[in-house]
């Protein structure tokens, strides 16, 4: 469970794509722990609706909710700038959640190119952007834990994802380079693997939730 894997009391939790789905069930987790949780996501509205959700979860009145609202998939450097600001209100990062995601199904032929790189973009670029913008405080500061939130379409190839498959499967790729890089600094580097319900046939076969306090194993 998250809790006997890290420390949240008091620590300082990022998730990107944090206004909906597996993003905001861990912050809402992370929240319950103690932790002050920066949401990261483009819908300004939902990121605040997200936030009064979330603040009803407070353990002490210390807790703080910010929320940023920016694409992490289109340009590096106003993703650093804004997670920089974002350190300076409320101190460096302890652990980021990369959960941003989309996804398009359908046959290989029948999806549009640009749907392939608008994919790479968010699903694997969108993870990739906010992890360099916080590994070298981490690095500095001798402690951390990033996540990627794959998919279980990122462990085996599944008709109609020819397109959201591939980027799934290039975060294990980025998540095991790193925690090579990274593990003498104290950094955790971790990969979850939710299933996707939204998958052809699989909504009913399977009724089973995504566990919000297990997602981070």
């Amino acid at each position: 469970h998250l809790q006997n894997r890290t420390c949240i009391v008091e620590s300082f939790s990022k998730v990107t794509g944090g206004s909906s789905g597996i993003g905001k069930c861990i912050a809402i987790e992370c929240y319950k722990q103690g932790a002050f949780i920066t949401l990261i996501a483009r819908d300004e509205n939902k990121l605040l609706q997200t936030k009064k959700e979330i603040e009803k979860y407070s353990v002490n009145d210390k807790q703080v909710v910010l929320c940023i609202s920016v694409d992490v998939s289109k340009d590096y450097e106003q993703v650093e700038n804004v997670l920089k600001q974002a350190q300076e209100k409320l101190g460096p990062v302890d652990l980021l959640v990369n959960c941003a995601g989309t996804s398009v199904t359908g046959k290989f032929e029948a999806i549009e190119v640009n749907s392939f790189e608008r994919l790479m973009a968010v699903n694997y670029l969108g993870s990739v952007y906010p992890s360099r913008a916080v590994i070298s405080t981490m690095k500095e500061r001798r402690m951390g834990r990033i996540v990627f939130v794959s998919s279980q379409a990122g462990q085996l190839g599944l008709f109609g994802y020819t397109a959201y498959s591939p980027t799934k499967f290039a975060l294990r790729g980025l998540a095991e380079a790193l925690q090579m890089e990274v593990k003498p600094y104290n950094i955790y580097v971790t990969v979850a693997y939710p299933p996707d319900t939204d998958t052809p046939g699989f909504a009913e076969e399977s009724k089973t939730k995504v566990n919000c306090s297990s997602v981070l194993l």
